[in-house]
């Protein structure tokens, strides 16, 4: 298992980059976000990598940060979703904004991504939602799922009332439900005061504008 490899980044493509480690030119496949992230041609890089091994092939796939391998590993979990698809999510998600959807339950989001289709974002939705936790958020902890869905925060009962409520009128009104639980998110880490459903939604409302 090669963990991660660094070195000079010799050639960069939008799907792959070759890194030369000590003369050997490694060829990792990457996502778009990692490709727009990349240094430059010539510089030092350093990407955490997963090796796919088939009967008739081995490949890497590279990441820049510990969060995305341990995402892109959750997404490969996923029945009909292999590295090349998981790698096609991560183009279009960063970890955060797919753990929110994957919370939200939001299959209409999930499904923007290439090659993924409504069932297989139902599919990813109901197997990975039980494995993240609201505190896997950067800076978030205890906020609500989807409208209709049950919070697994760790405030209290009331608290985590209020939010699902606030995320549930959002959603009414006719919100994306990811949108809807970020603008909540923000709201919540904003205040150092208990605040109610109706404070909550408006105070969302105003980051929604």
């Amino acid at each position: 298992m090669i963990a991660y490899v660094q070195g000079i980044l010799e050639n960069l493509e939008i799907d792959k980059a070759v890194i030369d480690v000590g003369g050997i030119g490694y060829e990792v496949n990457i996502s778009a976000s990692t490709c727009d992230r990349m240094p430059g041609i010539g510089d030092n890089v350093k990407l955490y990598t997963y090796m796919n091994v088939k009967e008739d092939e081995m490949s890497l796939f590279g990441f820049l940060t510990r969060d995305e391998i341990r995402m892109f590993r959750m997404l490969i979990t996923v029945s009909g979703i292999g590295p090349k698809g998981a790698l096609s999510i991560l183009s279009v998600f960063d970890t955060d904004d797919l753990r929110f959807a994957i919370l939200a339950g939001d299959v209409k989001t999930i499904s923007k991504a290439p090659g993924i289709g409504k069932k297989t974002a139902e599919r990813l939705v109901l197997e990975l939602r039980d494995k993240i936790s609201n505190t896997d958020i950067t800076g978030t902890e205890g906020i609500g799922q989807a409208a209709g869905s049950a919070s697994t925060g760790k405030s209290s009962g009331e608290d985590a009332s209020s939010r699902d409520e606030a995320v549930e009128a959002l959603a009414a009104l006719g919100y994306n439900a990811t949108d809807a639980m970020k603008a909540v998110r923000k709201v919540l880490s904003a205040s150092d005061e208990k605040l109610d459903t109706e404070a909550i939604l408006k105070l969302a409302l105003k980051e929604l504008f």
